[in-house]
Protein backbone atom coordinates (compact mmCIF):
# COMPACT_ATOMS: atom_id res chain seq x y z
CA UNK A 1 0.00 0.00 0.00
CA UNK A 2 3.06 2.26 0.15
CA UNK A 3 3.64 4.94 -2.47
CA UNK A 4 1.20 6.83 -4.68
CA UNK A 5 -0.88 5.43 -7.51
CA UNK A 6 1.34 4.70 -10.51
CA UNK A 7 1.02 3.16 -13.97
CA UNK A 8 1.53 -0.61 -14.09
CA UNK A 9 0.38 -3.79 -15.81
CA UNK A 10 0.17 -7.20 -14.10
CA UNK A 11 -1.24 -10.64 -14.89
CA UNK A 12 -3.93 -12.02 -12.57
CA UNK A 13 -3.57 -15.30 -10.73
CA UNK A 14 -5.96 -18.11 -11.62
CA UNK A 15 -8.03 -17.52 -8.51
CA UNK A 16 -8.38 -13.78 -9.18
CA UNK A 17 -9.30 -14.41 -12.81
CA UNK A 18 -12.38 -16.37 -11.71
CA UNK A 19 -13.45 -13.76 -9.17
CA UNK A 20 -14.21 -10.05 -8.90
CA UNK A 21 -11.90 -7.05 -8.39
CA UNK A 22 -12.40 -3.64 -6.80
CA UNK A 23 -10.25 -0.84 -5.41
CA UNK A 24 -10.02 1.61 -2.54
CA UNK A 25 -7.93 4.79 -2.48
CA UNK A 26 -5.07 2.68 -1.11
CA UNK A 27 -5.04 -0.63 -2.99
CA UNK A 28 -6.64 -3.05 -5.44
CA UNK A 29 -8.55 -5.98 -3.94
CA UNK A 30 -9.65 -9.10 -5.81
CA UNK A 31 -11.95 -11.82 -4.47
CA UNK A 32 -11.02 -15.25 -5.76
CA UNK A 33 -13.51 -17.74 -7.15
CA UNK A 34 -13.07 -19.87 -4.01
CA UNK A 35 -13.94 -17.09 -1.54
CA UNK A 36 -10.43 -15.83 -0.76
CA UNK A 37 -8.85 -12.41 -1.29
CA UNK A 38 -5.75 -10.91 -2.89
CA UNK A 39 -4.51 -7.40 -2.11
CA UNK A 40 -2.32 -5.55 -4.61
CA UNK A 41 -0.15 -2.45 -4.27
CA UNK A 42 -1.36 0.78 -5.86
CA UNK A 43 2.28 1.64 -6.60
CA UNK A 44 3.24 -1.38 -8.73
CA UNK A 45 0.36 -3.87 -8.73
CA UNK A 46 2.33 -6.51 -6.86
CA UNK A 47 0.57 -8.83 -4.38
CA UNK A 48 0.93 -7.49 -0.84
CA UNK A 49 -1.31 -9.94 1.01
CA UNK A 50 -3.58 -12.94 0.49
CA UNK A 51 -6.43 -14.54 2.43
CA UNK A 52 -6.95 -18.11 1.15
CA UNK A 53 -10.25 -20.02 1.07
CA UNK A 54 -11.47 -23.23 -0.53
CA UNK A 55 -15.20 -22.78 -0.96
CA UNK A 56 -16.94 -24.21 -4.01
CA UNK A 57 -19.93 -22.67 -5.75
CA UNK A 58 -21.12 -19.58 -7.55
CA UNK A 59 -19.73 -16.27 -6.31
CA UNK A 60 -22.11 -13.55 -5.10
CA UNK A 61 -19.53 -10.89 -5.98
CA UNK A 62 -17.44 -8.48 -3.93
CA UNK A 63 -18.12 -5.37 -1.86
CA UNK A 64 -15.35 -3.13 -0.57
CA UNK A 65 -16.13 -1.04 2.52
CA UNK A 66 -13.23 1.41 2.81
CA UNK A 67 -14.68 3.16 5.86
CA UNK A 68 -14.72 -0.07 7.90
CA UNK A 69 -11.61 -1.39 6.12
CA UNK A 70 -13.32 -4.56 4.98
CA UNK A 71 -13.65 -6.49 1.74
CA UNK A 72 -16.49 -9.03 1.71
CA UNK A 73 -17.28 -11.80 -0.74
CA UNK A 74 -19.76 -14.67 -0.80
CA UNK A 75 -19.30 -18.11 -2.34
CA UNK A 76 -22.03 -20.72 -1.93
CA UNK A 77 -23.50 -20.13 1.55
CA UNK A 78 -20.51 -18.45 3.19
CA UNK A 79 -19.64 -14.77 3.56
CA UNK A 80 -15.97 -14.04 4.19
CA UNK A 81 -14.34 -10.73 5.05
CA UNK A 82 -10.74 -9.52 4.85
CA UNK A 83 -9.19 -6.70 6.89
CA UNK A 84 -7.96 -4.19 4.30
CA UNK A 85 -5.49 -2.66 6.76
CA UNK A 86 -3.74 -5.84 7.91
CA UNK A 87 -4.51 -8.24 5.06
CA UNK A 88 -5.84 -10.83 7.52
CA UNK A 89 -9.10 -12.77 7.66
CA UNK A 90 -11.63 -10.63 9.57
CA UNK A 91 -14.69 -12.86 9.93
CA UNK A 92 -16.83 -15.62 8.42
CA UNK A 93 -20.63 -15.83 8.35
CA UNK A 94 -22.72 -18.77 7.14
CA UNK A 95 -26.18 -18.54 5.59
CA UNK A 96 -28.55 -19.63 8.39
CA UNK A 97 -30.71 -21.85 6.19
CA UNK A 98 -27.77 -23.40 4.40
CA UNK A 99 -28.61 -21.93 1.00
CA UNK A 100 -26.29 -20.09 -1.35
CA UNK A 101 -25.75 -16.34 -1.53
CA UNK A 102 -26.73 -14.70 -4.79
CA UNK A 103 -25.79 -11.01 -4.53
CA UNK A 104 -24.21 -8.50 -2.14
CA UNK A 105 -24.53 -4.82 -1.34
CA UNK A 106 -23.12 -2.49 1.31
CA UNK A 107 -23.80 0.93 2.85
CA UNK A 108 -23.04 2.74 6.11
CA UNK A 109 -21.06 -0.07 7.70
CA UNK A 110 -23.55 -2.83 6.88
CA UNK A 111 -23.28 -5.64 4.32
CA UNK A 112 -26.52 -6.84 2.75
CA UNK A 113 -26.79 -10.27 1.15
CA UNK A 114 -29.59 -12.12 -0.63
CA UNK A 115 -29.43 -15.87 -0.21
CA UNK A 116 -31.35 -19.14 -0.26
CA UNK A 117 -33.07 -18.15 -3.49
CA UNK A 118 -35.82 -20.43 -4.80
CA UNK A 119 -36.31 -19.76 -8.54
CA UNK A 120 -39.65 -21.57 -8.55
CA UNK A 121 -41.32 -19.39 -5.90
CA UNK A 122 -39.15 -16.27 -6.04
CA UNK A 123 -38.60 -16.59 -2.30
CA UNK A 124 -35.30 -15.42 -0.84
CA UNK A 125 -33.80 -14.12 2.40
CA UNK A 126 -32.29 -10.65 2.76
CA UNK A 127 -29.68 -10.50 5.52
CA UNK A 128 -27.92 -7.56 7.16
CA UNK A 129 -24.47 -8.19 8.65
CA UNK A 130 -22.20 -5.66 10.37
CA UNK A 131 -19.16 -5.05 8.16
CA UNK A 132 -16.66 -4.60 10.98
CA UNK A 133 -17.14 -7.93 12.77
CA UNK A 134 -19.73 -10.01 10.86
CA UNK A 135 -22.43 -9.76 13.52
CA UNK A 136 -25.84 -10.73 12.11
CA UNK A 137 -28.23 -7.77 12.54
CA UNK A 138 -31.48 -9.01 10.98
CA UNK A 139 -32.92 -11.12 8.17
CA UNK A 140 -36.20 -10.90 6.26
CA UNK A 141 -38.01 -13.06 3.74
CA UNK A 142 -38.29 -11.19 0.42
CA UNK A 143 -39.62 -11.72 -3.07
CA UNK A 144 -36.67 -10.91 -5.28
CA UNK A 145 -35.81 -10.89 -8.98
CA UNK A 146 -32.60 -12.95 -9.47
CA UNK A 147 -31.28 -10.52 -12.08
CA UNK A 148 -31.35 -7.63 -9.61
CA UNK A 149 -28.99 -6.31 -6.95
CA UNK A 150 -29.41 -4.56 -3.60
CA UNK A 151 -29.56 -0.76 -3.36
CA UNK A 152 -28.96 0.99 -0.05
CA UNK A 153 -28.43 4.58 1.09
CA UNK A 154 -29.61 7.07 3.73
CA UNK A 155 -30.87 4.41 6.13
CA UNK A 156 -32.97 2.51 3.59
CA UNK A 157 -32.50 -0.77 1.70
CA UNK A 158 -34.24 -1.25 -1.65
CA UNK A 159 -35.09 -4.42 -3.59
CA UNK A 160 -37.34 -5.19 -6.54
CA UNK A 161 -39.18 -8.36 -7.47
CA UNK A 162 -39.19 -7.33 -11.13
CA UNK A 163 -42.48 -5.47 -10.78
CA UNK A 164 -42.57 -3.42 -7.57
CA UNK A 165 -39.90 -1.90 -5.33
CA UNK A 166 -39.78 -2.41 -1.56
CA UNK A 167 -37.98 -0.10 0.86
CA UNK A 168 -36.84 -1.37 4.27
CA UNK A 169 -35.43 0.31 7.33
CA UNK A 170 -31.68 -0.37 7.46
CA UNK A 171 -31.70 -0.78 11.26
CA UNK A 172 -34.50 -3.32 11.56
CA UNK A 173 -35.36 -4.62 8.08
CA UNK A 174 -38.98 -3.57 8.55
CA UNK A 175 -40.85 -2.57 5.39
CA UNK A 176 -41.45 1.19 5.20
CA UNK A 177 -42.74 1.65 1.62
CA UNK A 178 -43.76 -0.23 -1.53
CA UNK A 179 -43.98 1.35 -4.97
CA UNK A 180 -47.56 1.84 -6.18
CA UNK A 181 -49.25 -0.59 -8.52
CA UNK A 182 -48.98 0.53 -12.12
CA UNK A 183 -45.39 1.78 -11.77
CA UNK A 184 -43.45 -1.04 -13.38
CA UNK A 185 -39.94 -1.65 -12.10
CA UNK A 186 -38.31 -4.59 -13.89
CA UNK A 187 -34.88 -3.07 -13.17
CA UNK A 188 -33.83 -0.71 -10.37
CA UNK A 189 -30.92 1.73 -10.77
CA UNK A 190 -29.51 3.80 -7.91
CA UNK A 191 -26.78 6.39 -7.43
CA UNK A 192 -26.25 9.30 -5.08
CA UNK A 193 -29.65 9.59 -3.40
CA UNK A 194 -31.63 8.77 -6.56
CA UNK A 195 -33.73 5.75 -7.59
CA UNK A 196 -34.82 4.99 -11.15
CA UNK A 197 -36.91 2.18 -12.62
CA UNK A 198 -36.22 1.04 -16.18
CA UNK A 199 -37.12 -1.88 -18.38
CA UNK A 200 -35.24 -5.11 -17.82
CA UNK A 201 -31.94 -5.46 -19.70
CA UNK A 202 -32.83 -9.14 -20.10
CA UNK A 203 -36.19 -8.55 -21.80
CA UNK A 204 -36.62 -9.90 -25.33
CA UNK A 205 -39.54 -7.61 -26.15
CA UNK A 206 -39.68 -4.53 -28.35
CA UNK A 207 -41.66 -2.31 -25.96
CA UNK A 208 -40.24 -1.28 -22.59
CA UNK A 209 -41.73 0.41 -19.52
CA UNK A 210 -40.99 4.14 -19.28
CA UNK A 211 -38.02 5.26 -17.24
CA UNK A 212 -39.39 6.47 -13.89
CA UNK A 213 -37.60 8.29 -11.10
CA UNK A 214 -38.93 7.29 -7.65
CA UNK A 215 -39.09 9.28 -4.43
CA UNK A 216 -36.68 7.39 -2.11
CA UNK A 217 -38.99 7.92 0.88
CA UNK A 218 -42.42 7.11 -0.54
CA UNK A 219 -41.41 5.21 -3.71
CA UNK A 220 -43.96 7.24 -5.64
CA UNK A 221 -43.01 8.34 -9.17
CA UNK A 222 -41.44 11.76 -9.73
CA UNK A 223 -41.23 13.79 -12.95
CA UNK A 224 -38.64 12.14 -15.17
CA UNK A 225 -36.90 13.17 -18.42
CA UNK A 226 -38.30 11.50 -21.52
CA UNK A 227 -36.22 8.70 -22.98
CA UNK A 228 -35.99 6.92 -26.30
CA UNK A 229 -37.92 3.78 -27.18
CA UNK A 230 -34.73 1.70 -27.31
CA UNK A 231 -33.89 -1.06 -24.87
CA UNK A 232 -32.38 0.21 -21.58
CA UNK A 233 -29.36 -2.01 -20.99
CA UNK A 234 -27.53 -0.38 -18.08
CA UNK A 235 -27.79 2.78 -16.00
CA UNK A 236 -25.54 4.84 -13.73
CA UNK A 237 -26.54 7.90 -11.68
CA UNK A 238 -24.18 10.65 -10.52
CA UNK A 239 -24.32 12.33 -7.12
CA UNK A 240 -25.77 15.49 -8.72
CA UNK A 241 -28.56 13.72 -10.56
CA UNK A 242 -27.36 12.87 -14.05
CA UNK A 243 -28.62 9.51 -15.31
CA UNK A 244 -26.31 7.79 -17.81
CA UNK A 245 -28.40 5.20 -19.63
CA UNK A 246 -27.07 2.83 -22.26
CA UNK A 247 -29.87 2.25 -24.76
CA UNK A 248 -29.62 -0.18 -27.66
CA UNK A 249 -31.78 -1.87 -30.25
CA UNK A 250 -33.73 -4.78 -28.81
CA UNK A 251 -32.63 -6.91 -31.78
CA UNK A 252 -28.92 -6.11 -31.43
CA UNK A 253 -27.43 -4.77 -28.19
CA UNK A 254 -23.83 -4.89 -29.50
CA UNK A 255 -24.06 -1.16 -30.23
CA UNK A 256 -26.12 1.68 -28.83
CA UNK A 257 -25.93 5.11 -27.23
CA UNK A 258 -24.99 6.33 -23.80
CA UNK A 259 -27.59 9.03 -23.15
CA UNK A 260 -27.24 11.63 -20.40
CA UNK A 261 -30.45 12.81 -18.67
CA UNK A 262 -30.54 15.57 -16.05
CA UNK A 263 -33.07 15.00 -13.25
CA UNK A 264 -33.03 18.66 -12.18
CA UNK A 265 -33.82 20.18 -15.58
CA UNK A 266 -35.68 17.04 -16.71
CA UNK A 267 -34.05 17.07 -20.13
CA UNK A 268 -31.66 15.03 -22.21
CA UNK A 269 -28.16 16.52 -22.18
CA UNK A 270 -26.16 14.57 -24.79
CA UNK A 271 -25.40 11.18 -26.38
CA UNK A 272 -22.28 9.14 -27.07
CA UNK A 273 -22.26 6.17 -29.46
CA UNK A 274 -20.73 3.03 -28.00
CA UNK A 275 -20.32 -0.70 -28.41
CA UNK A 276 -20.20 -1.61 -24.71
CA UNK A 277 -22.34 -1.04 -21.65
CA UNK A 278 -19.22 -1.06 -19.46
CA UNK A 279 -18.77 2.36 -17.88
CA UNK A 280 -18.15 4.15 -14.58
CA UNK A 281 -18.46 7.55 -12.93
CA UNK A 282 -15.69 9.47 -11.22
CA UNK A 283 -16.31 12.98 -9.93
CA UNK A 284 -17.91 15.00 -12.72
CA UNK A 285 -16.76 12.57 -15.41
CA UNK A 286 -18.34 9.66 -17.23
CA UNK A 287 -15.84 6.95 -18.19
CA UNK A 288 -16.25 4.30 -20.88
CA UNK A 289 -14.43 2.64 -23.79
CA UNK A 290 -14.27 4.06 -27.30
CA UNK A 291 -16.36 2.15 -29.88
CA UNK A 292 -14.80 -1.18 -30.81
CA UNK A 293 -15.84 -0.78 -34.46
CA UNK A 294 -14.05 2.56 -34.95
CA UNK A 295 -10.58 1.73 -36.26
CA UNK A 296 -9.26 5.24 -35.70
CA UNK A 297 -10.05 5.47 -31.99
CA UNK A 298 -10.79 1.97 -30.65
CA UNK A 299 -8.89 0.41 -27.79
CA UNK A 300 -8.95 3.51 -25.60
CA UNK A 301 -10.67 4.83 -22.51
CA UNK A 302 -12.56 8.11 -22.85
CA UNK A 303 -13.76 10.44 -20.09
CA UNK A 304 -16.60 12.88 -20.75
CA UNK A 305 -17.86 15.80 -18.66
CA UNK A 306 -21.28 14.75 -17.34
CA UNK A 307 -22.95 18.07 -18.10
CA UNK A 308 -20.96 19.37 -21.10
CA UNK A 309 -20.81 16.12 -23.12
CA UNK A 310 -18.44 14.79 -25.80
CA UNK A 311 -18.41 18.01 -27.86
CA UNK A 312 -17.20 20.22 -25.01
CA UNK A 313 -14.00 22.27 -25.31
CA UNK A 314 -11.49 23.72 -22.89
CA UNK A 315 -11.25 22.23 -19.42
CA UNK A 316 -14.51 20.29 -19.99
CA UNK A 317 -13.27 18.63 -23.20
CA UNK A 318 -13.18 14.81 -23.33
CA UNK A 319 -9.97 13.06 -22.34
CA UNK A 320 -8.73 9.94 -24.17
CA UNK A 321 -6.12 7.43 -23.07
CA UNK A 322 -3.44 5.86 -25.22
CA UNK A 323 -4.49 2.60 -26.89
CA UNK A 324 -3.70 -0.37 -24.64
CA UNK A 325 -4.07 -4.11 -25.34
CA UNK A 326 -6.23 -4.43 -22.21
CA UNK A 327 -8.81 -1.94 -23.50
CA UNK A 328 -9.57 -3.71 -26.77
CA UNK A 329 -13.15 -4.94 -27.08
CA UNK A 330 -11.91 -8.50 -27.65
CA UNK A 331 -10.55 -8.46 -24.09
CA UNK A 332 -14.05 -7.75 -22.70
CA UNK A 333 -12.52 -5.21 -20.30
CA UNK A 334 -14.01 -3.92 -17.05
CA UNK A 335 -13.44 -0.53 -15.42
CA UNK A 336 -12.38 -0.18 -11.78
CA UNK A 337 -12.36 3.32 -10.26
CA UNK A 338 -10.30 3.59 -7.04
CA UNK A 339 -11.92 5.43 -4.15
CA UNK A 340 -10.91 8.96 -3.26
CA UNK A 341 -9.18 11.27 -5.69
CA UNK A 342 -6.65 8.71 -6.93
CA UNK A 343 -6.36 10.21 -10.41
CA UNK A 344 -5.99 6.71 -11.86
CA UNK A 345 -8.16 4.04 -13.44
CA UNK A 346 -7.69 0.28 -13.38
CA UNK A 347 -8.82 -1.79 -16.36
CA UNK A 348 -9.37 -5.50 -15.95
CA UNK A 349 -8.98 -7.54 -19.13
CA UNK A 350 -10.99 -10.74 -18.97
CA UNK A 351 -9.82 -12.66 -22.05
CA UNK A 352 -6.16 -12.44 -21.05
CA UNK A 353 -6.66 -11.96 -17.32
CA UNK A 354 -4.74 -8.87 -16.23
CA UNK A 355 -4.96 -5.49 -14.54
CA UNK A 356 -3.61 -2.21 -15.90
CA UNK A 357 -3.41 1.01 -13.93
CA UNK A 358 -3.00 4.34 -15.76
CA UNK A 359 -3.74 8.03 -15.18
CA UNK A 360 -7.32 9.18 -15.62
CA UNK A 361 -7.48 10.71 -19.13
Amino acid sequence: MSGPWRAWDVALSRGEASGTCGATARQVVCATGSGGFVGRSRADGRITWTVPANDHGKSAGLVVDAADERAVTGVAGVLRAADLRTGARAWTHRQPSGGAYATLGAADGVVYAVGAFDPASGAAVLEAVRASDGTALWHRAVTWDPGEGIDAFRGRVYTTDGTRVTSRDARSGATVAVSPAGVECPHLVSGGHYLVCTGSPFSAGDVFPPVRRLDPNTLRPLPTPKTTIDKPVRGLISADGVLMLYEASAEDTSAGDWNAYDFESRRKLWSYYGTTDEAALTGRRFVTFTPGNDRATRGRVITIDLHAGPRATGSAAPGTSAPYPQTRDGEHPLLIVPGGDAGHLVVRARTHASLRSFPLP
